[in-house]
């Protein structure tokens, strides 16, 4: 495997530059932007010439990554050559009154399955419920094979999202890239480092990813009440005090982040599922703790490569964590890259939401407030 990566900047352009030194070789880019700057388009004849054989994957996101530096307002393209796998992808528009069950299993049907060693998932970031896409994908997969990915963002605006497949950045789509291969080793870890705090509670009335009532009471008066002078700023604000969720399948909790609110029913919308009869209870961290997780993702994702140096790590972080951090955001980065050592490319994106198993051989699953790390090599 071949990666190389390149920093797009309105004040510097490309850097490095020129593109293109893996020219013809690359089947693949991953592109992670501002959704201003996916917008202008003026990228889209530099790949072409630069890769001009390659396949585009990309989104729209909330801060992009590349290496260790966190960026906004710019545009990252990783291109990487493969020598023993074959990629293969898939897009599907989120159709008028569709549910994200429904297109995951549309979209999953599209995934041709033999010789499938892994699928990266993009989508919408606003209009999927993150946890029925991926129970709508997994049962088209053969037994051993899961999903890594995640949600468009839009910066803490939550207005539009898009995902990039061979062509201008679009709402409402979800894209899957299969990777083929017997020599492809993935590894995957998702850690958070959030806490909570203040009562458990229990989802009384609640629909898919929206949630009405918790012990009966209005759920957005209560948040209202726990976030004090924060709850002015909601949606954004509610990515400092996520909810975290203890399911019916076992004592693993999973963590659910606001998307937006509606006064008129009192109601917050996930995410992902937010079930009726589970506890619920929110919860704060700190920038020292976020860091924490981010490296114990690093490590259980190299802990799942058989001993292979990856090559190639896709880091997807929660944009509530960018919030909280702030200004030592790259520390979280910086960790990752500790554990993984210098020989790997990092590439990714701050989104809405990040899908992956907690690590090998768990349930794949939509988390949010995690750091989120898919890593590649060929042997």
């Amino acid at each position: 495997m071949q990666v190389e990566q390149s920093l797009w900047t309105e004040s510097s352009g490309w850097q490095p530059s020129p593109l293109g030194n893996l020219g013809d070789k690359a089947q693949l880019v991953l592109l992670f932007g501002s959704p201003a700057v996916l917008k202008l388009g003026s990228y889209r004849p530099d790949l072409k010439q630069a890769y001009p054989k390659a396949d585009v994957l990309g989104c729209s996101t909330a801060g992009e990554i590349c290496g260790v530096q966190v960026t906004d307002e710019s545009l990252v393209a990783t291109a990487i050559h493969f020598e023993q796998t074959q990629v293969r992808g898939h897009a599907i528009r989120l159709e008028a009154g569709e549910s994200s069950l429904a297109a995951g299993d549309r979209l999953g049907r599209l995934i041709e399955p033999e010789g499938l060693a892994h699928v990266l998932l993009l989508s919408d970031g606003l209009h999927v419920n993150g946890s029925d896409l991926v129970r709508g994908i997994l049962p088209h997969l053969p037994a051993g094979v899961t999903v890594t990915g995640g949600l468009s963002g839009d910066g803490d605006r939550f207005q539009e999202t898009c995902v990039i497949w061979n062509g201008a950045p679009e709402q409402d789509i979800i894209a899957a890239l299969g990777l083929y291969s017997d020599r492809l080793q993935v590894g995957y870890g998702s850690q958070g480092g959030w806490s909570p705090f203040g009562p458990e509670r229990v989802i009384t009335k609640s629909s898919g990813n929206v949630l009405y009532e918790l012990d009966g009471q209005p759920a957005l008066e209560l948040y209202k009440k726990y976030l004090g002078d924060h709850a002015e700023g909601l949606p954004a604000t509610g990515l400092l005090f996520p909810l975290s969720l203890q399911t019916q399948r076992g004592d693993r909790r999973v963590v659910r982040t606001i998307l937006s609110v509606d006064e008129a029913t009192q109601s917050l919308t996930f995410a992902g599922d937010v079930p009726n009869g589970v506890t619920a209870q929110l919860m704060h961290s700190s920038v020292d703790r976020l860091i924490d997780g981010a490296i114990d993702a690093a490590e259980t994702s190299h802990q799942g490569m058989n001993n292979a140096t990856p090559e190639l790590a896709i880091l997807i972080s929660c944009v509530g964590r960018k919030l909280l951090m702030r200004q030592r955001i790259e520390e979280e980065v910086e960790g990752v890259r500790d554990v993984l050592g210098t020989e790997t490319v990092l590439a990714g994106f701050y989104s809405y939401g990040e899908i992956a198993p907690f690590a090998r051989g768990a349930t794949c699953e939509l988390h949010n407030q995690t750091m989120t790390i898919t890593t590649f090599a060929e042997t």
